[in-house]
Order: structure tokens, then C-alpha cells, then sequence
């Protein structure tokens, strides 16, 4: 039945759980860097396994070990109450490590397409899960999986080892930036001074784009929010670089639903001159990331004129906030 199937039993017995109960593998799409398989056992359960690719395989800096960085999310969101997969497994040798982790219900907001009655209340329950998750702290700032080093003390020096290894990524790419990589630097650098405000590190999964957003909808009920998912992106850092990407090439401060639901769950979004470079600097940090993995990912001509047309000048308009600013 191929290498996918022995794999999932191996897993399976590994984690525990009955390897001759799987009747299923099934690919699971969306993702832009690790294998994800959904298993379905006999049982009716189901089951999300994510192995990474090789590592001789061309990535970005930071993502190296990201099942580390999701185990964490997992973690994190089960202490928070928020819907999540749970992970039930990290193993494997290192050279092919894997997370198992529960499946969540529903599908992704970019299939489920909300009806405009529906939306306004599934924004301000994902307003109240992101709320809770920003509950969580962690033990220092950056990236759990020490892909970029150890944590930081503070989040001026763990955003600028983010920020250098993604440009340093760009460099070595030949990223199609629109400014010249050591210009976009210096004009982050200014900036690196309104960093210094954030004194908590707390959970920021950095993907929730609608296509990490499970909508689910019971036979009887209301559709809700059945899954926040992909958390392999996480870090411990700033709240406010979560608005990046739950309003995509956005603005955040429109989605009133969301930031209604964000207050009532005790969440604080205030926009103030110093949090809008803050959310200009984390705007640009992902749109450099969008800019750049595009290339060991070949993506594909389609992809990269979406990027230059769509993401290209976001970055752009981020960096003249950033500069108009300091």
C-alpha cells in the first residue's frame, strides 16, 4: 500500500494507538512545507500526521524543527481552551521526525465561504479563541524550535534575529523585493525601538489566515469556529503580529467583529502611533517571508505575479509607514 501506509502504522504504534485499525491515508492540502496526511481509523477516529521534507531540501532559516513550534501551539491552545488539534505524538529519529496530532471538524474558511449572516458571528468567536490564546506566556521571545537560536530575554533581539534571517534568506535567493534587500533592513532598523514595549511574551501562532481557519457547521446549530490549525508558524512575542495575518493584506482595525469578540475575551488593541510601527514592522516581516519562500518552494510563474502584484507592494507601503515614522 506504499511507504505513506507503513508509515502511518509505524506512527500509529509508536503514538500507541492500534496500527491495524487504519483504513485510510488521504493527502491533505494547503500546506507549503511539510507532507500533512489525514489517517482514518476503523473506528471513526481521524488523525493528523505531518512529517517534514528532507533536510537537504532548500527552506527558509526559521523553518527548521517547525513540528517543534507546532507541538508548542498545541499546547498552548489546550491551555488556553481554544480549539485546536491536540498533539498526541512527536517522534521519529532526526531524520524523519513526525507529529500526530487529533483532527479538528470542519473546513477551511477559504472552502467553508460564510454566508454574510454567518460571518459577523464567527469573527468575533475567532476574536474570543485568539483573546484567550494571547493568555498564554511563554519563556522568552522567538521561536521555540530554536531554529534561529536559543529564546531571547527581550523582544527587540528576538525580532531582529527574525527579521536579519529572513533577509539573509532573501539575499541568498534573489528574492524579488520591491527595495534592495540592505535598504529594507535599514528601514527596519529604525524602527527597532518600539519593540522595547513589549515586555510579556505571549503565544502568536502568525497564520491565521482564513486557510488555518476550520468553520464547522452541526446538523443542529450554529456554524463556529471548529479548528485553529497549522500552528507550526508560532512564536512567543508581540499580540498585535497575530492582526498581520488575521487580515491579510488587510487592516485589521476594520474587522469590527473580530475586534469586538478580541475585547470581550480580554484582549487590548490599541492602536496607538507606537503599535502601528509595531504592526508595520510585523507586516513586513511576513510579507519578506511571502516574497522569499516562494523560491525554494517553486511555486510557479501564476504564483509569483500574484506575489508581485498583491504582497510586493504591501511590503512597500509598509516600509513608508515604518519610515514615515521614526
Amino acid at each position: 500500500m506504499g511507504d505513506s501506509w507503513e508509515r502511518a502504522r509505524r506512527v500509529l504504534a509508536e503514538a500507541g494507538l492500534p496500527p491495524d485499525a487504519l483504513t485510510g491515508v488521504r493527502p491533505l492540502s494547503g500546506g507549503t512545507y511539510n507532507t500533512v496526511e489525514e489517517l482514518l481509523l476503523a473506528d471513526g477516529g481521524r488523525y493528523v500526521l505531518k512529517v517534514p521534507p528532507a533536510p537537504a531540501v532548500p527552506g527558509l532559516r526559521h523553518e527548521r524543527r517547525l513540528l517543534v513550534s507546532e507541538a508548542d501551539f498545541c499546547a498552548g491552545a489546550a491551555e488556553a481552551g481554544v480549539t485546536a488539534p491536540h498533539a498526541v505524538s512527536v517522534g521519529g529519529d532526526t531524520s524523519v521526525p513526525y507529529l500526530l496530532m487529533t483532527a479538528c471538524p470542519g473546513e477551511p474558511w477559504t472552502r467553508a465561504e460564510p454566508a454574510d449572516g454567518e460571518r459577523a458571528a464567527l469573527r468575533t468567536e475567532l476574536g474570543r479563541q485568539v483573546a484567550r490564546l494571547h493568555r498564554v506566556t511563554g519563556p522568552g521571545f522567538g521561536y521555540p524550535s530554536g531554529a534561529l537560536g536559543p529564546l531571547a530575554p527581550d523582544w527587540r533581539t528576538a525580532f531582529t534575529v527574525m527579521t536579519d534571517a529572513v533577509l539573509a534568506d532573501a539575499r541568498d535567493y534573489g528574492a524579488r523585493l520591491p527595495r534592495p534587500v540592505d535598504e529594507v533592513a535599514a528601514v527596519i532598523r529604525t524602527a527597532a525601538g518600539a519593540l522595547d514595549e513589549v515586555t510579556v511574551p505571549v503565544l502568536v501562532h502568525f497564520d491565521l489566515w482564513p486557510g488555518n481557519i476550520l468553520v464547522e457547521r452541526p446538523a443542529a446549530g450554529e456554524a463556529r469556529i471548529g479548528g485553529l490549525i497549522d500552528g507550526e508558524r508560532m512564536f512567543w512575542g508581540d499580540p498585535l503580529a497575530d492582526f498581520v495575518s488575521l487580515a491579510l493584506l488587510g487592516d485589521i482595525r476594520t474587522d469590527e467583529a473580530f475586534l469586538a469578540g478580541y475585547g470581550e475575551a480580554g484582549g487590548r488593541a490599541v492602536f496607538d502611533a507606537a503599535a502601528r510601527v509595531r504592526l508595520a514592522l510585523y507586516r513586513a516581516y511576513l510579507y519578506l517571508i511571502m516574497l522569499t519562500e516562494t523560491i525554494p518552494r517553486a511555486s510557479g510563474d501564476e504564483h509569483d505575479r500574484w506575489l508581485g502584484a498583491a504582497v510586493a507592494p504591501e511590503l512597500e507601503a509598509a516600509l513608508e509607514e515604518i519610515r514615515h515614522s521614526c
